[in-house]
C-alpha cells in the first residue's frame, strides 16, 4: 500500500468544517468525491485534525492510500485544483511510510487569530472586524504566558465530545501588531474543539478590564467551561501549519 501526504488550504465560510456532516457541506467531503471522480474509486481521506464550521485552513494535512503508486504527484494535484471549487485548492502531495498518520504523528498545530477595525472587503472572510478601542495587548499578553504553563485545557472545550481526555501542551502564544491587524498565534501538540476560540474570546474580556490575569489563571485551574468568556467568531481562525517528524517522509 502507498501511502501519500496531501497538503491543501481552504476557505471555510461555506462549510461545516473540514469532517464530513450528514445535512451540510464538509471540506471533507468535497475533497473525497473530487479525488473519487479522478481515480475512480473512493479515496477515504484522513486529517491532521477537523476545523469547526466556518474556520479556514492555510495548511491543513491529510493522507490518502492507493494500492497503485501514483506515478505524478504534481499531475494529480493540478487535476484536483481543476476540479475543486475556488475555495479549495491543493498546494502539495508527498510520499510518505505506509504507518505515517495525518493526525497522529503531528508533532505540533499552529492556529492564527486575526482581527481588525479597520474594514477590508478582501479580507472580510478571513478576518474578525471588531473593534480595538481600549484593548491592552500587553496584559493580553501576559494572560497569555498561563497557557504554556497548563496541562488541562477544560475550561476551553466544548463540553461533550468524545475525546478522551482534555490535556494539550501548548508551546507558544502571543498577540502581535502587524500593520493595522493584531494576530493571535498558538501552537501546542494537540487542540480541543473550539479550544482556541475560547481562549480568544476570554483574552478579549482580558484585554478590554473585564477579567484580570488572575482570574484568566483562575479559571484554566477551575477547569469548568462556563466560567470563561463567548467564543470569539469563526471568521477571524486558521489552521496554519502542521508539523510532523522528517523520518516519515520518503522523499
Amino acid at each position: 500500500m502507498n501511502r501519500y501526504f496531501m497538503y491543501l488550504a481552504y476557505s471555510g465560510t461555506h462549510y461545516c468544517g473540514w469532517q464530513r456532516q450528514p445535512n451540510a457541506p464538509s471540506v471533507q467531503q468535497c475533497m473525497e468525491t473530487t479525488l473519487a471522480t479522478i481515480l475512480r474509486q473512493p479515496v477515504p481521506l484522513t486529517a491532521a485534525g477537523r476545523t469547526d464550521a466556518g474556520v479556514h485552513a492555510r495548511c491543513m494535512v491529510a493522507h490518502f492510500d492507493r494500492e497503485e503508486p501514483v506515478e505524478d504527484l504534481p499531475l494529480l494535484a493540478e487535476k484536483l485544483n481543476r476540479l475543486l471549487p475556488n475555495d479549495i485548492a491543493v498546494n502539495r502531495m508527498v510520499p510518505v511510510r505506509p504507518d505515517a498518520h495525518a493526525r497522529f504523528n503531528a508533532l505540533s498545530r499552529t492556529y492564527q487569530y486575526v482581527i481588525s477595525d479597520r474594514k477590508n472587503p478582501f479580507e472580510h472572510a478571513w478576518v474578525c472586524r471588531m473593534s480595538l478601542k481600549g484593548m491592552d495587548f500587553e496584559l493580553m499578553n501576559e494572560a497569555c504566558l498561563a497557557l504554556p504553563e497548563a496541562k488541562d485545557f477544560t475550561s476551553f472545550s466544548k463540553l461533550h465530545t468524545d475525546v478522551r481526555t482534555n490535556r494539550c501542551q501548548v508551546t507558544h502564544a502571543a498577540w502581535e501588531q502587524e500593520g493595522e491587524r493584531q494576530v493571535f498565534t498558538i501552537r501546542a501538540d494537540r487542540f480541543l474543539r473550539n479550544m482556541v476560540r475560547a481562549i480568544v474570546g476570554t483574552l478579549f474580556e482580558v484585554g478590554r478590564g473585564k477579567r484580570t490575569v488572575a482570574d484568566f489563571r483562575r479559571l484554566i485551574e477551575e477547569g469548568n467551561r462556563s466560567l470563561a468568556g463567548s467564543s470569539a467568531p469563526a471568521k477571524g481562525l486558521a489552521l496554519t501549519e502542521v508539523v510532523y517528524p522528517d523520518y516519515l517522509f520518503l522523499l
